[in-house]
C-alpha cells in the first residue's frame, strides 16, 4: 500500500507517489492508456497529468475502462492531479479551462488542480522555444488565483495549488489568498534538493510534490546524473536496491510526495517498492552533500533565454 498525506483545505488524502503521464517524445493515446491501466494494476492510485501534456484524454479513457472492467470499484479510489495551462492563465478562463480538462478526463471533479507555470503565454504562441518574447508575460497571480478558488468553491476541484512557484511568488499569493495553496509541485531530487523552499513550505503548511525525481533521463531536457550517480549506486548496491529506488526513498524521507514516470512494467513496480526499508543516517548524509546542485528543467531551456524566463529561473 502507498502511504497517503493530508493536504490543506481538502477532505481528501493524497497518495505520496503519483504516476507521471508526461512523455517525451509524446506517445500515442493507446500506448499511454495501456501504460496507465498497467499502473492501476500495479497499485498506483494517484495520476499526474496536465492539459499541456496531451495525456488527459488517455488517462480519462483508462479510468473509464478500469471502472468498466472492475479493476477499480469507484472513481473515489483514484486521486487525479491536473494543471491550468499558461495560455488560460486569466481570471475568466480558469473555470472554462478546468471544465475542458474534466471533459478530457471524463470526470466530474479533479482532486488537485494546479497553476502549471508562474507566467502567462499568449494563445498566439506556436511552438517552443518562443520566437517572440511578447508572447510571454508575468502572471497576474491575484486574479488567476480567484479563478482557482472559484473552481474549488464550485466543487470542480477538491484542492488547488501551484507548480514551479518560488518563495517570493508564494509570499505574494499568501498575502491575498482566501484558500491557501495545498501543494507546490517543483523539481526536486538529490541533485536539486530545494532546501530553502522546503523549509518555507513546511512553515506555511504547503505540501511539496517533487517532479523530475530521477533527472528526467531520456528526455531532451534531462540526463543520467541521478540514475548513474556513483554515490546513489554505492548505496543501492549495499542495500540490494536500484539507484532510482534510493533516490525516491530519499525524497520520501524528506516528507515530500513524488511524481515518477515510467511506462516500463518492471520499473513501475520498483518505483512503488520504497516503503518497507529506509536509509541510514550516514546514507542520508551522503545524499545530502551530493554536488553539484543543478536543475534539469529551466524555463530558459524550454522557452528560450528571454528576460522573464531567466528571472523565474533565478527565483526557484
Amino acid at each position: 500500500m502507498v502511504p497517503e498525506v493530508k493536504i490543506s483545505s481538502s477532505c481528501r488524502t493524497m497518495p505520496v507517489i503519483a504516476m507521471g503521464t508526461s512523455s517525451w517524445p509524446p506517445v500515442d493515446l493507446e500506448t499511454a492508456k495501456a501504460a496507465i491501466l498497467q499502473a492501476i494494476k500495479t497499485g498506483y492510485r494517484h495520476f499526474d497529468t496536465a492539459f499541456s501534456y496531451g495525456s488527459e484524454k488517455p488517462l480519462g479513457e483508462a479510468i473509464a475502462e478500469a471502472l468498466r472492467s472492475g479493476l477499480i470499484k469507484s472513481r473515489e479510489e483514484l486521486f487525479i492531479t491536473t494543471k491550468l495551462w499558461a495560455s488560460a492563465a486569466e481570471r475568466d478562463l480558469v473555470v472554462p479551462a478546468i471544465k475542458m480538462s474534466l471533459q478530457n478526463l471524463q470526470l466530474d471533479y479533479i482532486d488537485l488542480y494546479l497553476i502549471h507555470w508562474p507566467l502567462k503565454v499568449s494563445p498566439e504562441m506556436r511552438g517552443i522555444p518562443v520566437q517572440n518574447k511578447e508572447h510571454l508575460s508575468p502572471l497576474d497571480i491575484k486574479s488567476v488565483w480567484e479563478g482557482m478558488e472559484e473552481c474549488q468553491r464550485l466543487g470542480l476541484a477538491k484542492a488547488i495549488g501551484v507548480s514551479n512557484f518560488s518563495c517570493k511568488k508564494l509570499d505574494q499569493l499568501l498575502s491575498f489568498a482566501k484558500i491557501p495553496p495545498a501543494v507546490n509541485q517543483v523539481e526536486m531530487n538529490p541533485l536539486w534538493r530545494q532546501k530553502q523552499l522546503r523549509e518555507y513550505c513546511v512553515g506555511k503548511k504547503i505540501h511539496i510534490t517533487a517532479y523530475t525525481p530521477l533527472g528526467a533521463n531520456g528526455t531532451k531536457w534531462g540526463d543520467n546524473r541521478i540514475v548513474e550517480n556513483d554515490v546513489l549506486a554505492d548505496i543501492a548496491k549495499a542495500k540490494g536496491k536500484t539507484t532510482a529506488q534510493v533516490a525516491l526513498r530519499w525524497l520520501y524521507e524528506q516528507g515530500v510526495s513524488i511524481v515518477a514516470k515510467s511506462f516500463n512494467k518492471e520499473r513501475m513496480k520498483q518505483n512503488l517498492e520504497i516503503f518497507d526499508w529506509s536509509l541510514t543516517q550516514d546514507e542520508s548524509n551522503m545524499i545530502n552533500h551530493m554536488q553539484p546542485q543543478r536543475k534539469c528543467v529551466t524555463f530558459a531551456s524550454i522557452l528560450g533565454p528571454h528576460d522573464l524566463a531567466l528571472e523565474l529561473d533565478a527565483e526557484i
